[in-house]
């Protein structure tokens, strides 16, 4: 069974605080997700394996550690492209898949409109980037894409998650791990978060 893992990170409910209100501007909105995406694909990598290397010191030589350049990078279009910016500051070599879905708003169920991902994944632990985990069916459509491609170790990174997308997620892809700031209360009617963030991709982009 994968694991549901809360980040618990006093700098992470701070940012956190102010994504969530709804007074804060796209300028602070930005900075912030970069701050808690930096934070949060910090723990998901936290046991990823690394190799002992050699390397010299302006003194002397010692031993080193390089990561294993295993991971890949997948947002999940348009809000998970957020995320990325952050990740690819500390992970600039990892590679990055791509897959948008679009949310009908009458019915909550996911479109997809665009698909591209590394060509091998058979041996990498793809992290799933999304700031929201809602009803969870784009995450499902996403893993389930990426499970096609030969991916077997994944694992999803967001923001908040309602325990409906939890729940969804765990029975129909119980291996995969999940990585949340916050388990919120619900979803509403018309299938947002509560208390939620809003429209992530609305709040960030400005739009």
């Amino acid at each position: 069974m994968g694991k549901v893992c809360q980040i618990d990170h006093p700098v992470l409910k701070h940012t956190l605080t102010i994504l969530r209100d709804k007074n804060t501007g796209t300028e602070d909105f930005r900075r912030h997700t970069a701050i808690a995406a930096q934070i949060m694909i910090m723990e998901a990598t936290k046991n990823i394996p690394a190799e002992t290397v050699p390397v010299e010191t302006p003194l002397v030589r010692t031993k080193g550690f390089r990561i294993v350049r295993g991971i890949v990078l997948v947002p999940v279009l348009r809000a998970g492209i957020s995320m990325l910016f952050a990740a690819k500051d500390f992970l600039p070599w990892a590679p990055v898949g791509f897959i948008g879905l679009e949310r009908d708003e009458i019915t909550a169920v996911a479109r997809e409109y665009y698909k591209k991902f590394p060509s091998d994944l058979t041996d990498k632990r793809v992290l799933i980037l999304d700031p929201m985990l809602a009803t969870g069916g784009s995450i499902v459509d996403t893993i389930s894409a990426l499970q096609k491609k030969g991916a077997v170790e994944l694992a999803v990174v967001c923001f908040v998650a309602a325990p409906e997308g939890i729940s969804r997620l765990q029975e129909t892809h119980p291996d995969v791990d999940i990585y949340t700031a916050a388990i919120d209360t619900n979803l509403n009617q018309s299938k947002y978060i509560v208390p939620g963030l809003g429209d992530f991709g609305n709040r960030y982009f400005g739009t």
